[in-house]
């Protein structure tokens, strides 16, 4: 074989390979949530970068393993965006492109302790940087966060009160960092475990110094999932029986999913009449989802609304972040095309323009969130500054029933809850409904994609406010400062190094007299 034939065969190797590496993580989310993996997931896919013979070459493999990591974690949306799902991930995937250069200018070789040293800060600060760009509502939102997979893990919810998933996402990239220098590097070993003993250290300090949350009472709250069920009507039907069933259980809110009303209330008195009487039957507010055209106002929201014993209260919120494809198309008039292709919105929904904290019944505070908003950290993070007692979201996966996104969008509530020290409600209409206290773990069982049912949870409350809360997004600006610094030392190393004479291109050969390079003397 000529040497371009193997310089082609390796190079089409390595493009899988870095698409198959980069998709590995997708099994520490759930369903499998096989969290521990997510410690040596990017193992591969880092080692096959920093072999990479050039930066352009690591840029390459990090898009190529950030498409199959958008792959991995969204590959439920093949059956409805189709070939538009491979459009997506792979343009995401070029946010990863930089990250593969980081890898390789830190990694490559055998690099020193302090190279070493550095890259378990600026591989991870890389990393977060890329998931806070991607967790732009307009780039899909952050779906798929790293350290979200850590969801169940208590010592790594704890982590989440003082960073938020964002420390979690940090310390995770870490740990692979830690592992390909153990594994590959072995020169540089030392400043490796120190690393793994730092975070080891951080992690025993959270668990013993950060603040709990305090303890303030107890207050229940019904979920009411009908499930699969056709049409606004029967739906409707259905939620009022499995809401009757709850009179005489004591609840102080009843909570119904995404999509839960398919009418405007406004235009339709009978329907608010009949939640109004569920609200006098079981003697608590009821929180329902109204998905519809609206007739004070143009265009179609997804609108939380409690309605009590004498009608709504007044208290509404109209959803904010909008899932893009699914609720509006980017650039329709670019992108409109999709449409014909998978199952993407016909009509986009509208924006509402602010939170809203609800004033309950019985002097509870519930902050809602519409079903992909509960993906967002800061939302819940602001709910919580502004009063809230209770989290809620209300979603929907009929869509996707039969994949692993209900397992995935349930377990963001426990992150949420963690982060905030306010316990969340995640009411499905379909999918995976959960409730999980103000630290985090999960309060009464969860309910299936197969349940249909109305479920009472005795939800603990709590007082006080987290470091997440108090300080915000400190582990982004954080590594946002290292990237900073990393930048500046490697543009002070490049100037010094020209001066030099070090630092140049190398100088062409000599030629002789009849115009040939002058072979070297042996």
């Amino acid at each position: 074989m000529t040497t371009t034939g193997r310089w082609l065969a390796a190079r089409w190797r390595r493009g899988p390979l870095a698409a198959l590496a980069g998709a590995l993580p997708l099994f520490a989310f759930p369903a499998p949530s096989l969290w521990w993996c997510a410690y040596v997931a990017l193992v591969p896919w880092i080692l096959l970068v920093r072999t990479a013979p050039t930066d352009r070459r690591a840029a390459y493999d990090g898009w190529l393993g950030g498409t199959g990591f958008m792959l991995g974690v969204h590959h439920w949306l093949l059956p409805n965006l189709h070939v538009f799902t491979f459009v997506l991930a792979a343009l995401l995937g070029l946010l990863w492109a930089p990250w593969g250069v980081l890898v390789r200018r830190f990694l490559a070789g055998a690099p020193s302790g302090g190279r070493v040293a550095a890259a378990l800060v600026v591989v991870p600060s890389g990393w977060l940087t890329v998931e806070l760009v991607r967790s732009w509502q307009g780039l899909g939102g952050p779906w798929g966060l790293l350290g979200s997979s850590q969801w169940q893990v208590e010592p790594a919810l704890r982590l989440a009160s003082v960073g938020g998933v964002w420390l979690l996402s940090f310390l995770v990239v870490a740990v692979n960092v830690a592992v390909v220098v153990l594994v590959a590097v072995e020169r540089s070993r030392v400043p490796a475990v120190a690393g793994l003993l730092a975070t080891a250290a951080t992690v025993s300090a959270v668990w013993v110094w950060a603040p709990r949350p305090a303890a303030d009472g107890r207050v229940r709250v019904a979920v009411v999932q009908p499930g699969v069920v056709h049409g606004p009507g029967e739906r409707f039907a259905r939620e009022e029986a499995l809401t009757r069933r709850l009179a005489g259980q004591d609840v102080d809110l009843v909570v119904w999913g995404e999509s839960s009303v398919g009418f405007d209330l406004a235009g339709r008195p009978a329907l608010t009449d009949r939640i109004a009487a569920l609200s006098r039957a079981t003697g608590a507010d009821v929180l329902v989802n109204v998905d519809a055209r609206r007739s004070d106002r143009p265009g179609i929201y997804k609108s939380s609304q409690l309605v009590g014993p004498d009608g709504p209260t007044g208290d509404r919120y109209d959803k904010m972040r909008l899932v893009p494809f699914g609720e509006y198309v980017p650039a329709r008039s670019v992108l409109g095309w999709a449409t014909s292709v998978g199952e993407a919105a016909g009509e986009d929904r509208r924006r509402g323009t602010r939170q809203v904290v609800m004033d309950v019944a019985g002097g509870l505070r519930a902050g809602p969130m519409v079903c992909f908003e509960s993906a967002f950290p800061d939302l819940s993070r602001r709910l919580a500054r502004d009063g809230a007692q209770v989290l809620i979201a209300q979603s929907a996966t009929s869509t996707f029933q039969q994949s692993w996104a209900p397992e995935q969008h349930a377990s963001l509530a426990a992150l949420r809850a963690a982060e905030t020290g306010r316990p969340m409600v995640h009411a499905t209409l379909t999918g995976v409904s959960a409730v999980h206290g103000p630290d985090g773990r999960p309060v009464g069982p969860r309910l299936g994609t197969d349940a249909s049912t109305s479920a009472v949870y005795e939800v603990p409350l709590a007082s006080g406010a987290t470091p997440y809360v108090r300080l915000g997004d400190w582990p982004v600006y954080g590594a946002l400062l290292v990237l900073g610094v990393a930048g500046a030392a490697g543009a002070v190393r490049a100037v010094r190094l020209r001066r030099t004479g070090l630092g140049g291109p190398p100088a062409p050969p000599a030629r002789t007299a009849h115009g040939s390079p002058a072979r070297p003397a042996r």
